[in-house]
């Protein structure tokens, strides 16, 4: 019988440090409905299903506290989302860390679990779909759903330092791996591992996602 090897263990940060303006109050905790748990809560337990090791970054959150996981300080303060993923690198115990939005209502254990189980020959494994946006090329990466090594950590400091704080910006800079869409309908047909529920608009049409479909 063929062994399967285990994969290495992995991090896992769920990133929070954003001002939530668009929502118009802290979206990490609000709950979807009443009785739910606030949307951090919800995507650090999907973490927990793949990582032995998980981690909020955020600044300035005392209730935080209460998700049951540490707090790691932004570092990078001022530096967006890009500063985050560097503190969640810096902060990892393992070579690799998922970073994960604090806004996904609708994580995909199987898509998680298909990701960490690829051989880890990459910098960065990253799902992309086609479209358009301020990325530019054709595609959208889905750069808060995504797994890093901590070889990216030198070059995201190199661009963070030129005041460049795109993150596909680095991503010409170190070996990346597209997760494609054909591979991502499998698990996830409906794309919803990537709707982020950040504005009110949103979270409303999740709650409705989670009132017609069971959506768990």
């Amino acid at each position: 019988m063929e062994v399967i090897p285990t994969p290495p263990k992995l991090s896992a940060a769920v990133l929070a440090g954003g001002q939530s303006r668009r929502m118009g109050r802290d979206k990490a905790l609000l709950p979807l409905r009443p009785g739910d748990p606030p949307l951090a809560a919800t995507v650090i337990s999907r973490a927990r299903l793949v990582a032995d090791e998980v981690f909020v970054v955020a600044r300035d959150r005392p209730a935080y506290e209460a998700f049951g996981v540490p707090v790691v300080p932004d570092l990078e303060h001022g530096a967006g989302t890009l500063g985050g993923i560097a503190t969640a690198l810096d902060a990892a115990s393992h070579d690799h860390c998922l970073v994960l939005a604090c806004d996904l209502p609708f994580l995909n254990p199987a898509l998680l679990r298909w990701m960490v189980d690829q051989p880890r020959d990459y910098d960065a494994l990253v799902p992309r779909l086609p479209g358009e946006s301020r990325q530019g090329g054709g595609f959208v990466f889905q750069t808060l759903h995504a797994i890093y090594g901590k070889g990216c950590l030198p070059v995201i400091r190199q661009r963070l330092s030129e005041g460049r704080r795109q993150i596909v910006g680095f991503f010409d800079a170190v070996h990346v791996r597209p997760v494609e869409a054909d591979v991502i309908v499998r698990m996830d047909p409906d794309l919803r591992s990537f709707f982020n529920a950040n504005t009110p608009e949103a979270a409303e049409e999740a709650r409705d996602l989670l009132t017609r479909f069971s959506v768990s």
